[in-house]
């Protein structure tokens, strides 16, 4: 039965190299039982439960693989519920992988129609899209770009199999153009893809099936969905008995004139979170107070800086002044775990000493960059960031010896040693100005409460997502 992928616990991410191998493993273990049988009756099952009751056929669009192959047997499993069903394909059955074209065969030994082409100025009940799954490897063109077009302009639901047609199963890029689905059925596991860059906005909601496989012979994999908050996420519940000097001193550094807005936020951020004590070290020092949240403190950046913190951040609203540059170098010296945002992030960029200093740092430490900031760090384009969200993230994390989050669609955290998670939380609603300063003083409370490092950047990611400190 498909699962939804939010009521899960840190599922695994699956590479599609991971599941070619999950596919061969199981033919060679289990001859006599067709995985392609089980995805096959699994999206009947969901798309007998999405077709409108107006009578309207079923649009099946099968392609040239195994994806096409799921998409028939479907299409004979729903023509044997009463389904009118309509099967466009153009696959050649004699190049067809051996499932695929067994699952053709039976289509047709069942007395089912293979069209050529969509037929025009049809209304359908449901589109099920079985044209390309996670082995596409080239950008979608020509007729298969006319048909997605066609498919996408439908007034009837769209199921995508496995992961919408023209969307990359790892990085979430679309290859050419992509189908917009209302729902994705994905098979055996969860794919980032389907989580990060444009993934959310065309697999619609996901349904998971794992087909039935035990979950014990599914290879390792370093990559997890956040989906929910483990134990390790979460701090201990607080005595009775409690003060203030028992959750943590924080400090914040930034607010050059004309950005102090940024610091503030992060600094109300930071208390809303739970931080026993929120100091703010704006470089615009008219400001001495925050009226709308007054448990704030104000300290010089300088004395803040190497002050004895339980954590610190730098980069909201820092500006890039040479004093700017100065509080960055000293701050890279605290003895506690630090936290590095916005104008931070370009300061960094292309100062070999300051990058030197940063790899030498016994502390935690945390970068927080937008694709833009990462871009710059990596010295590439936003593009090339956006082609590959989890592997920019990775790099980031290897180059800078730090824990990441690579902000955006899906946000990636990466971790030293090559563990990562993409969030699932959060939405459009947080593109707006101000919103990955919260994320920075949410972030650098719980650090300042005692969480380890990379638990406290996933549980600050999740929450700022779900506008926990909204």
């Amino acid at each position: 039965m498909p699962t939804a992928p939010r009521s899960l616990v840190s599922p695994p991410l699956f590479a599609a190299a991971d599941i070619r191998i999950i596919d061969r493993h199981w033919a060679d273990t289990h001859p006599e039982t067709s995985l392609m049988e089980r995805a096959g009756a699994a999206a009947a099952e969901l798309a007998g439960t999405l077709a409108s009751e107006s009578g309207a056929p079923v649009l099946i669009l099968a392609g040239p693989g195994n994806n096409g192959g799921d998409a028939l047997v479907a299409a004979r499993l729903l023509a044997l519920q009463g389904f009118r069903v309509r099967v466009v394909s153009r696959a050649d059955p004699a190049h067809l992988p051996a499932d695929a074209a067994r699952a053709w065969a039976a289509w047709r030994e069942s007395g089912g129609a293979i069209l050529a082409d969509i037929p025009p100025a049809q209304r359908y009940s449901l589109v099920v899209d079985g044209l390309f799954g996670v082995g596409l490897q080239r950008d979608i063109c020509g007729e298969d770009a006319r048909w997605i077009a066609q498919a996408n302009g439908l007034d009837c639901p769209k199921l995508a199999l496995d992961v919408p047609s023209g969307l990359d199963s790892d990085s979430g890029r679309i290859r050419g153009c992509a189908l917009r689905a209302d729902h994705t059925l994905t098979f055996l596991g969860l794919k980032p893809g389907l989580l990060t860059a444009d993934g959310p906005d065309h697999a619609g909601e996901l349904h998971l099936d794992t087909l039935g496989v035990d979950p014990a012979i599914l290879p390792a994999t370093p990559g997890v969905a956040l989906t929910q908050l483990e134990t390790r996420h979460r701090l201990p519940a607080r005595a009775r008995n409690s003060h203030k000097g028992l959750f943590g001193h924080v400090g914040i550094i930034g607010g050059a004139p004309g950005m102090v807005g940024a610091c503030l936020i992060a600094g109300r951020a930071a208390l809303r979170q739970g931080a026993g004590m929120a100091t703010l070290g704006l470089l615009d020092e008219r400001v001495a107070v925050d009226y709308g949240e007054p448990r704030l403190m104000f300290a010089v950046p300088e004395k803040l800086a190497d002050a004895q913190l339980n954590g610190l951040a730098v980069g909201p609203g820092l500006g890039q002044s040479p004093r700017a540059h100065a509080l960055l170098e000293t701050a890279l010296a605290a003895p506690c775990p630090l936290l590095l945002d916005a104008d931070a992030l370009n300061l960094l960029t292309g100062d070999a000493a300051l990058v030197g200093q940063l790899g030498r740092r016994t502390h935690p430490t945390l970068l927080t960059p937008h694709p833009g900031e990462a871009a710059r760090l990596l010295g590439v384009s936003s593009g090339d960031i956006q082609a590959d969200r989890v592997g920019a993230a990775q790099r980031l994390c290897a180059q800078f010896h730090a824990h990441i989050v690579l902000k955006g669609a899906g946000s990636v955290i990466a971790h030293p040693g090559g563990r990562y998670a993409i969030n699932t939380s959060g939405g459009p609603w947080l593109a707006q100005a101000g919103s990955g300063d919260r994320l920075t003083g949410m972030a650098a409370a719980l650090l300042g409460q005692g969480m380890a490092a990379g638990d406290a950047l996933e549980a600050a990611v999740w929450l700022h997502g779900g506008g926990a400190a909204s």
